[in-house]
């Protein structure tokens, strides 16, 4: 997996280089967990580091600065960004504490951003990322997510943004939770930022609610029972194979 460094200047470079280096060697120890017991058979073809700017503007018109296209994977390593990104998915409501622990983000959380993104590459998921993909898409994001946040956070961090996550799906269903789960991304990047992470918080804790409540820890039987509703023809929702009994 080629690392492509795309910065204006090499001011910029010189900025970001040694964190790029960290997260690096950090990510080779996941990927390895990710080939050994979770079917990355084939990796990404390269990262590119980027500004945030470039992210969102030059290289996608999304608004968060980090994503998989064409099997590459693009992201900034701007902590200072980040934290400022996920203070204004708050939409400025009255959540102090919420607030504080985004401002105080811990680089870790961004590396696991990174980890998300190379999970994606596993083929124990149905679909490949980059074909259009209308069925479940909620299951893969949520065990994207749930995967880099096991195996790249602390046991401190994963409680605190799982509590932190909880309260703010609890906070945004007045105005976003008349949606069900298998509608992820259905107002795509076009909607508010707060929507667009509703469906990402949401389909973590449901993801994690089948790891560590219904399937009792054992994540591969997730997998295997998700497999098997694709088996069975995909004949209704994978909330609905699921039995989840909330939307």
């Amino acid at each position: 997996m080629k690392h492509i460094y795309a910065f204006e200047d090499l001011k910029e470079y010189e900025k970001y280089k040694d964190i790029i280096q960290h997260f690096s060697t950090r990510l080779g120890e996941y990927q390895d967990v990710l080939e050994k017991d979770y079917l990355l058979l084939d990796q990404p073809k390269g990262i590119v580091w980027t500004s945030a700017e470039a992210a969102t503007t030059v290289f996608s018109d999304i608004p968060i600065p980090a994503f998989t296209s064409k099997n590459t994977i693009y992201i900034t390593p701007d902590t200072a960004n980040w934290r400022r990104l996920f203070v204004q998915q708050l939409d400025g409501k009255d959540l102090p504490h919420i607030e504080r622990f985004y401002e105080e983000l811990s680089e870790n959380h961004i590396l696991q951003i990174l980890g998300h993104e190379l999970t994606h590459h596993s083929d124990l998921f149905l679909d490949d990322f980059d074909d259009e993909r209308e069925d479940g898409i909620w299951f893969e994001e949520g065990m994207c997510e749930y995967l880099s946040r096991k195996f790249l956070l602390t046991e401190k961090e994963f409680s605190e943004i799982t509590a932190v996550e909880e309260e703010l799906v609890d906070v945004f269903s007045g105005e976003y939770g008349n949606r069900s789960i298998d509608q992820f991304g259905s107002g795509s990047y076009t909607s508010s930022l707060s929507s667009i992470m509703f469906d990402y918080w949401r389909s973590y804790l449901y993801v994690k609610h089948l790891v560590e409540v219904r399937f009792q820890h054992d994540i591969l039987a997730v997998f295997e029972a998700y497999h098997q509703w694709d088996q069975e023809g995909r004949i209704c929702s994978l909330s609905e194979y699921f039995e989840l009994d909330y939307s």
